[in-house]
């Protein structure tokens, strides 16, 4: 007989609770905590098996009946970006988005504050306290950045940094095949920069440069206005009952 590891990832499953993205169903997750010094290793074999990381937990939808979400990832070589990505790109010239080490601040959780205040008031995160945010941010056995967004400075040039007050952000692993966005938030005054699909097409820029093939978007859900978005980064892989199926 074959015996598992002693530190091989063990699994458990979560009580059913409200759907968060369509009406009158139930959710399950499946769960295993990314620990360790294999913790970075066991989260890239999951994300590709359609797993999302937060904080030390690694979670998969395991709900009865029902396979409406899909993990995505967008193939990175050969994304174009169409006349309205660019539209897209162009408003956001003025801005500088650089990585920084995932420590939180002050700052980064009062525009985590006011994107939640606008977006998602009633959302699960809602009642998120600094002393949260900071676990979100920190509490990572793999490699993990913040990429921050800021205007151009007069220094920009030198220190490769924006300037004046953080417009965007975006928690990031860093896997073996691709980036993964974890999480981002924006100023929800400035909706007319469309800065959700700006971090997209930033991350995916930022994954061609690193030589990576993928962009992790996390789980698409037919039907979902929230996930609607993720279906124009093509072209894309879903992920299905016969693996990664490409889709454009």
């Amino acid at each position: 007989m074959t015996r598992e590891p002693r530190d091989a990832p063990q699994f458990y499953l979560t009580a059913p609770s409200t759907c968060p993205y369509l009406p009158d169903r139930l959710e399950r997750k499946v769960f295993t905590h990314l620990i360790g010094r294999r913790a970075a290793g066991i989260n890239d074999a999951l994300t590709q098996s359609g797993f999302r990381r937060s904080q030390t937990i690694a979670y998969r939808p395991a709900c009865e009946m029902c396979r409406a979400c899909v993990s995505v990832r967008v193939l990175v070589d050969e994304f174009a970006p169409s006349k309205s990505f660019r539209r897209v790109e162009a408003r956001n010239e003025d801005l500088v988005s650089y990585p920084v080490d995932a420590k939180p601040t002050s700052e980064q959780y009062a525009l985590f504050r006011s994107y939640l205040a606008a977006r998602h008031g009633e959302g699960g995160m809602a009642d998120m306290s600094i002393l949260d945010f900071a676990m979100m941010v920190e509490d990572s056995h793999v490699e993990t950045r913040l990429v921050e967004y800021r205007r151009h400075g007069p220094d920009t040039a030198i220190t490769k940094r924006g300037q004046g007050p953080l417009v965007a952000m975006c928690l990031t692993d860093v896997l073996a095949d691709g980036l993964s966005m974890v999480y981002s938030f924006y100023d929800p005054e400035q909706a007319d920069r469309s800065l959700g699909t700006h971090m997209i097409l930033d991350h995916i820029a930022r994954a061609r440069a690193l030589g990576l093939p993928h962009l992790y978007l996390g789980y698409w859900v037919e039907g979902s206005r929230k996930m609607a978005y993720k279906a124009r980064f093509t072209p894309q892989q879903r992920l299905g009952i016969n693996g990664w199926e490409r889709f454009a």
